[in-house]
C-alpha cells in the first residue's frame, strides 16, 4: 500500500465557499496534519521513536501511543478522527475501524468493510442546526424577559425600600400614639379599680349583714323549735331530743354532753342561748324540715301507686343561693368609670395592635430585600411564588427561597423535602443550583434534600423530578432568569468546518 493511497482528499468549505483540498493520512485531524509529513520520516507523537512515513497506517502498530495507525484498527489504543464535513467532527476508538457498523456520519470509518454506509452528516446537521436555532431564539427571548425582571425587580426594590423608610417613619409616630393611650389606659383604670373595690367591699359588708341577719333568725326559729314546752327557756332534756348534736357522735346526746353544749348550765334562755347556738348550728337539723322531707317522701310514695298519671306542671324555677349571692350592678358613677376605662384599653390595644402589624410588615420586606436574588435582583420574582408538577403518583410544589415538597396525587399528607439552604452552583455561576435541606426525617435515614437545577426558558415552571439517590431529590426548574445574553453567531453548516 503506497503513501498515496493512504492520503484521504478532504474538501473544506471556507467563508468565501471556495473549495479547498487538504491531503492527510485518514483518521488524522486537520489539527495535526503538521506531524504528518510525507516528505519526512514520521516520530510518534510522545516522542518514543521515529519510522519512516510509509509505515503510517501499514496497519502494524509501530507506536506505543498508537499514533502511526490513525486510519487502521492496528494500535488498540489508536483513536480515529471523523471529519463529519457538514455535522460535528469527532474521534473514535480505532478498534471500530471497519468493524461492519457505521459510526461516522460521513462513513469514513468503514472505507473496507464493505459495510453498506449512507452519508447522513448533512441531515444531522440540518436538525442540529433547527434546534440550535430553537434555543438561540429562546435563549434571546429568555434574556429579554430577564432584562424586563431585572428593571421591575430594582424598581420594586426601590419601592419596597422607600416604603420600608416611610414605615419606620411611621413607627415612630405609632411608637408615640401607643405610649401616650397607655398612659390614658393607666390613669383611666386607676379611679375604675378604686370604685369597683368600693363596690365590692359594700356588697360583701351587706352580704355579712344579711348573713348576720340570716343566722339571728335562724337561731330565734331554732331555739323556739328546741323549747317544746314554751318557757322561755331550752332545757338540758329538750336538747337530747336532737341526737345529731352528739359531740363524739355514738349515736346518744347523754345529759353531760348537753350541759356541755350549754355551757355547764341546766337551761339557758334567749341571751344565753346565742352562745349555744354557734356549737350546734352547723349539726342541728330543723324539726321543720324533717316533717316537709317525711311528707315529700309519702307524697312521692302515694304518687308511685297511682295508676292516673298527673299532667306536667310548670315549676317555677326558685331562687338559688347563687342567686341571692349575686353582686349587685354597679351604680352609674361607677359604671361611667368602667366605661371610660374600657373604652381608653379599646383605643390603646387598637394601637398596639397596629404597632405589632407595622413591625411584621417592616420585619417582612426587610427579609425579603436580605436575599440573595442574584448579580441583579433576576430572582426576585420567584418570591413568594410556588410552581408545581403533577407527576403519576404525587404533586411536587416548589416554592422559591422557601420550601419544596411532595404530595400524594390521590390524597395523603403532605412531606417536606427540604427548606431554602443556598445557591450551590458551580465557582462560575453559582446561581444555576438551589438547595433545599432539612426536610422530613426518612425511616432509618437521612433528612430529605432537594437539589433544583435552573435552565434558560421563556416559561417559569418545574419541568421534572428524580431521585437520584435515596431521600435526595432532583429537580429541574426553567426560568428566564438564567438567561445568557446570547453570541452572536449564525448556525449555519460553516460552523463546523473544521481548523
Amino acid at each position: 500500500m503506497t503513501c498515496l493511497h493512504l492520503l484521504l482528499t478532504l474538501v473544506f468549505a471556507v467563508s468565501l465557499g471556495t473549495p479547498v483540498e487538504i491531503q492527510r493520512p485518514r483518521g488524522v485531524p486537520l489539527t495535526k496534519k503538521q506531524f504528518y509529513e510525507e516528505s519526512k520520516p514520521f516520530t510518534c507523537l510522545d516522542g518514543s521513536r521515529t519510522i519512516p512515513f510509509d509505515r503510517v497506517n501499514d496497519d502494524y502498530c509501530d507506536c506505543k501511543d498508537g499514533s502511526d495507525e490513525p486510519g487502521t484498527a492496528a494500535c488498540p489504543n489508536g483513536s480515529f478522527h471523523c471529519t463529519n464535513a457538514g455535522y460535528r467532527p469527532m474521534f473514535i476508538p480505532s478498534s471500530r475501524i471497519n468493524d461492519g457498523i457505521c459510526d461516522c456520519c460521513d462513513t469514513t470509518d468503514e472505507y473496507n468493510s464493505g459495510a453498506k454506509c449512507e452519508n447522513t452528516c448533512k441531515e444531522l446537521g440540518r436538525k442540529e442546526r433547527e434546534v440550535l436555532q430553537k434555543m438561540a431564539e429562546i435563549t434571546k427571548e429568555g434574556f429579554l424577559l430577564k432584562q424586563q425582571l431585572i428593571e421591575e425587580a430594582k424598581k420594586g426594590q426601590q419601592e419596597k425600600q422607600s416604603k420600608v423608610t416611610d414605615m419606620q417613619e411611621n413607627k415612630k409616630q405609632l411608637d408615640e400614639k401607643v405610649e401616650a393611650l397607655r398612659t390614658v389606659k393607666e390613669t383611666a383604670e386607676q379611679p375604675e379599680k378604686e370604685a369597683k373595690e368600693r363596690h365590692l367591699k359594700a356588697w360583701e359588708e351587706q352580704k355579712a349583714a344579711i348573713r348576720l341577719e340570716k343566722d339571728k333568725a335562724k337561731m330565734a326559729e331554732t331555739f323556739l323549735e328546741l323549747d317544746d314546752n314554751a318557757d322561755g327557756f331550752v332545757s338540758v332534756s329538750e336538747l337530747q331530743s336532737h341526737a345529731e348534736l352528739d359531740p363524739d357522735a355514738d349515736g346518744t346526746l347523754t345529759e353531760i354532753e348537753a350541759q356541755g353544749l350549754m355551757g355547764g348550765a341546766e337551761q339557758v334562755d334567749t341571751s344565753t342561748f346565742e352562745s349555744v347556738w354557734p356549737k350546734i348550728k352547723d349539726k342541728y337539723h330543723s324539726e321543720v324540715s324533717r316533717e316537709e322531707a317525711d311528707i315529700s317522701c309519702l307524697v312521692r310514695c302515694l304518687l308511685c301507686l297511682c295508676v292516673v298519671q298527673a299532667q306536667p306542671t310548670i315549676k317555677t324555677p326558685e331562687k338559688t343561693h347563687e342567686d341571692e349571692e349575686a353582686m349587685p350592678p354597679y351604680d352609674a358613677d361607677t359604671q361611667a368609670l368602667i366605661d371610660a376605662a374600657q373604652k381608653a384599653r379599646d383605643d390603646f390595644e387598637e394601637a398596639e395592635k397596629a404597632l405589632r402589624e407595622m413591625d411584621d410588615q417592616i420585619r417582612n420586606i426587610e427579609k425579603e430585600l436580605s436575599f440573595d436574588f442574584g448579580p441583579d435582583a433576576e430572582f426576585t420574582y420567584l418570591y413568594s411564588q410556588c410552581y408545581e408538577l403533577t407527576t403519576s403518583e404525587y404533586i411536587y410544589r416548589l416554592c422559591p427561597f422557601n420550601r419544596v415538597s411532595q404530595k400524594p396525587k390521590y390524597g395523603g399528607s403532605e412531606t417536606n423535602l427540604g427548606t431554602w439552604g443556598s445557591w450551590s452552583g458551580p465557582e462560575n455561576n453559582k446561581y444555576l443550583l438551589m438547595k433545599y435541606e432539612q426536610g422530613t426525617g426518612c425511616w432509618q435515614g437521612p433528612n430529605r434534600s432537594t437539589t433544583v437545577k435552573l435552565t434558560c426558558g421563556k416559561e417559569t415552571v418545574v419541568t421534572s423530578t428524580s431521585e437520584p439517590s435515596r431521600c435526595e431529590y432532583l429537580m429541574e426548574f426553567t426560568t428566564p432568569a438564567v438567561c445568557q445574553e446570547p453570541a452572536n453567531i449564525d448556525p449555519s453548516p460553516h460552523d463546523h468546518v473544521e481548523l
